[in-house]
């Protein structure tokens, strides 16, 4: 009998495979990096092409590291960066370009031409996602329109689109071998081409995108068989999950039910909310997004905060700056001081995603004086973090009418103690950190197991969430309105600094 699940983790800097054990412990692990790719101010690229080698390496490395073969597998589940548009020819498998990130800002203008027409909500409730450069109608539009004889391909069902999770599905069950090309309903909501009542492309959208559907794949549930790998050393082995890797984060931390809320700390930062079946509607600057859908179940919905520099602070302050040589030295350093020294760092790199959704803003260092030292701004850039994610969270509580009992933590930054900290402090909530923290990871393995029966139901998946750590608010209410008051005046130097 198959012992195992697996899961490829494929994200915006690197791609992960690991394996999993029925009470979600990590057997195996393998994980690489990947180029950014950045030909001009703006513009973010991946080469696609490097990402499915790299997974086939993580694969054969984390399979080697535990003497498995494909038979101890009972099904793999994938989990991808959202939104990362992608044109390949059906045919040769080639891509027609480098795939677009969701942090890639190319459209702006396409994004300001489509407010003027119409505001920047006019597809909002259809897609509960506002005109962003963020999503992927607009990229498609892009590659559609700038690679040579790409419309004319796609029009045709010569050229495919996808996210990355579609990339990877394609080539794992055979490419052009009949690779099947699908998506499933959470990737999809995020392409700003879905109409998240039907949970189909909808034909006015793709119109007022112009967007051929022979290009589109098929929308499929998360949690379901798709098909079967026939990547040799995976051979046979089921395709049982697909999520963006969001909302499998939010299956991993097993917030199943309406009001549970999970915060990832990657790159970005992304404060989700499960709302049970109907999706909710949002006043106050939040995405309204599908969750996940189990087998033939109805979808789960979400509000969502997304974030965009978080972590990619941390690593411009060693890249960029030369402030510290590796990210691990960012806590020690800021510890060297007791406080921020009233300075407040807002890193509106590319703009502020929500909840504000402001393409203007740019990043500003706010309150600075001879006393400050490197110490202060090392500590003031971990604090932005706890501060976007306040943001966010009084935006979704104030939206779903649902006060937060505790903030579920997971990714890279969750290791940083007293970021963890201040977080509880400044939001006045206790943040729980989970025993097995690959989340990301554990919710598309969550989702395939139950396409096969692996684990029965998803009360088999609460009885595996365990407390590692939580921390519990410990500032008072004068110091925590005095400093949310001057982060809000920070942030409003940074508005409409492009004009």
């Amino acid at each position: 009998m198959s012992q195992y699940v697996g899961a490829i983790d494929q994200g915006t800097t690197s791609t992960r495979f690991i394996v999993f054990g029925r009470r979600g412990d990590v057997v195996a692990s393998a994980q690489l990096e990947h180029r950014q790719i950045l030909p001009r101010p703006g513009w973010v690229e991946h080469d696609a092409l490097e990402i499915w080698q790299n997974t086939q390496q993580v694969i054969e490395t984390a399979m080697d590291r535990a003497g498995l073969r494909a038979c101890d597998l009972a099904a793999l589940g994938i989990t991808n960066q959202r939104e990362t548009t992608l044109l390949w020819d059906r045919h040769t498998g080639e891509p027609l370009h480098h795939a677009l990130v969701w942090q890639d800002t190319r459209v702006a203008e396409a994004v300001a031409a489509y407010t003027r027409t119409g505001g920047p909500d006019r597809f909002r409730e259809q897609t509960g996602l506002p005109l962003a450069t963020y999503f992927s109608a607009l990229k498609l539009q892009w590659l559609l329109r700038e690679v040579p004889g790409a419309r004319a391909r796609a029009q045709a069902g010569d050229a495919l689109f996808g996210t990355i999770d579609s990339w990877l599905l394609w080539n794992l069950t055979g490419a052009t071998a009949g690779g099947l090309h699908l998506t499933d309903v959470s990737n999809a909501s995020r392409t700003q081409l879905m109409n998240l009542s039907t949970l189909a492309w909808d034909p006015a959208l793709l119109a007022a995108f112009d967007i051929p559907v022979a290009c589109l794949p098929r929308i499929v549930p998360s949690s379901m068989v798709h098909g079967e790998i026939t990547l040799a050393r995976l051979a046979g082995v089921r395709i049982g999950g697909m999520l963006g890797d969001q909302h499998a984060a939010l299956l991993g931390q097993t917030c199943l039910n309406p009001g549970e809320a999970k915060n990832t700390y990657g790159t970005g930062c992304f404060l989700l909310m499960n709302t049970g079946t109907r999706p909710v509607a949002s006043q106050s600057g939040l995405l309204t997004t599908v969750a996940y859908q189990l087998g033939s179940d109805l979808p789960r919905y979400a509000l969502e905060g997304s974030i965009a520099v978080t972590g990619a602070l941390v690593q411009w302050l060693r890249d960029g700056l030369g402030l510290i040589k590796s990210s691990a030295e960012i806590e020690p350093l800021a510890r060297e001081v007791a406080d921020n020294g009233d300075v407040y760092f807002v890193p509106a790199f590319s703009g502020l995603y929500a909840p504000h959704w402001k393409a203007s803003a740019r990043g500003v260092i706010a309150g600075l004086t001879a006393y400050a030292s490197r110490a202060h701004l090392a500590r003031a850039a971990l604090e932005a973090t706890a501060y976007q994610t306040r943001e966010v969270l009084a935006a979704m509580e104030k939206d779903s009418r649902t006060a937060l009992a505790e903030l579920r933590v997971d990714g890279g930054m969750v290791v940083n103690e007293l970021l963890m900290q201040f977080q509880a402090d400044i939001l006045d909530v206790p943040v729980v950190r989970p025993l097995v923290t690959e989340t990301t990871a554990l919710g598309a393995a969550y989702a395939a197991g139950l396409a096969v029966g692996y684990w029965k139901d998803p009360e088999d998946l609460l009885a595996n969430w365990q407390i590692a750590r939580r921390w519990t608010p410990a500032m008072d209410a004068q110091q925590r309105s005095s400093l949310y008051r001057a982060w809000q005046k920070a942030v409003a130097r940074s508005l409409d600094w492009v004009e």
